[in-house]
């Protein structure tokens, strides 16, 4: 195998591959990126397993051939390389040479035969997304996926289409103490899908390849698998979560009476200062004291005191207090995209609805604390 290549070009292949591949490996190989010479170019690929991302980059192919080599090496190597250089990679024996200019490299490598690959079958169902609309199913959702790995089946996004009249494809994620939920029309083709729960390090890879596409993503799926086709040389294929999402819908409050109308910047802002003085995990709870046309904030720390502040705010249903987790709090308020948020509140104990508006795309519950 010998082939040449922009460093700008493989540099940027690799960063995209190099994130999959886990730092720790009990399988040497999995270690490993697989670069193929081929008539129409370099193709590299990572997996660990769950997960597969393949690019293939423009390149000079003198000799046909692949092989597997370490990808954070190659990565760090080629990160380090004057701008502007043109990269050789050369496969000799059991060693690849990487030559940029004056400088020279031999890397130990692994057999090609012996890289697992994800089988890349035709999947049954298959739709496509504005990558502007995956970027925000992505964003509205992602900050409320459980990391509790015992409840594995919240580990992710739970995608599935819902009937109605405009039928929907609807996006959620929970962890329990909060919940995010966001709904788009239904894609051409998505009408038969299964409900999925796909991984939380699959959304976070689709999410950074995303940063830098602007046009449709192709989707498939079926009950075990997802894949997402960014470009006709970039494809990411991942297994999903097999496990059952629960019934969300039984948390999402319907007859919440008090409307608070709050300017989200400021709301935001207030939280974020007053959570100055909480340190420890039981100072976590940010205390709204709701009154006429404005919102108290507080918070207590036996460490370090007290802090409060009052944003002005609509509010005309009776007085009262209720608390939530800050940090749930301010991740939520910063999905908002408009100025106005409307937070749904019934009581102290019950869970509380956020969204920008009635006809907004995503909405948001939060459950309190006590204070």
């Amino acid at each position: 195998m010998k082939a040449t290549v922009e460093r700008a070009t493989l540099l940027k292949c690799l960063a995209h591959i190099q994130s999959v591949v886990e730092r720790r490996n009990t399988i040497p190989i999995l270690s490993n990126v697989l670069i193929e010479a081929r008539t129409e170019g370099l193709r590299l690929m990572a997996t660990d397993l769950d997960l597969q991302v393949v690019e293939t980059i423009p390149a000079a192919i003198d000799l046909n051939g692949a092989t597997t080599v370490g990808a954070h090496t190659l990565f760090d190597i080629v990160r380090k390389l004057p701008e502007g250089s043109q990269v050789e990679l050369a496969v000799v024996g059991d060693k690849m040479t990487v030559v940029a200019g004056r400088a020279r490299f031999s890397l130990a490598t692994l057999k090609r035969d012996d890289f697992p690959v994800i089988a890349e079958t035709e999947l049954p169902t298959s739709f496509s997304l504005p990558a502007k609309d995956l970027r925000e199913i992505i964003d509205s959702t992602r900050f409320a996926i459980s990391t509790e790995e015992t409840r594995y089946y919240l580990n992710g996004i739970y995608i599935h289409a819902v009937d109605g009249p405009v039928p929907k494809l609807r996006a959620v994620a929970t962890d329990g103490h909060r919940l995010a939920r966001i709904e788009i029309d239904l894609p051409e083709g998505a009408a038969a899908m299964p409900g999925v729960i796909v991984p939380r390090k699959c959304v976070a890879e689709v999410r950074k390849l995303l940063d830098e596409i602007d046009g449709e993503i192709e989707i498939s799926l079926s009950t075990t698998k997802i894949r997402f086709k960014f470009s006709e040389a970039a494809t990411l294929t991942s297994k999903l979560i097999d496990g059952t999402f629960p019934d969300y819908s039984r948390v999402i409050p319907t007859a919440n009476d008090r409307l608070l109308k709050i300017d989200a910047k400021s709301l935001s802002q207030g939280v974020d200062r007053v959570a100055a003085i909480a340190t420890t995990e039981k100072t976590r709870a940010v205390k709204l004291a709701l009154g006429r046309d404005k919102v108290t904030l507080s918070v207590t720390s036996p460490e370090n005191g007290t802090a409060a502040e009052e944003v002005p705010a609509e509010y005309s249903s009776p007085e009262f207090e209720v608390g939530f987790n800050y940090r749930y709090l301010l991740d939520i308020l910063g999905q908002v995209g408009s100025d106005q948020v409307d937070v749904h509140l019934s009581d102290a104990a019950a869970p509380t609805l956020i969204r920008e508006s009635d006809d907004s795309r995503a909405l948001y519950v939060l459950m309190p604390m006590r204070v």
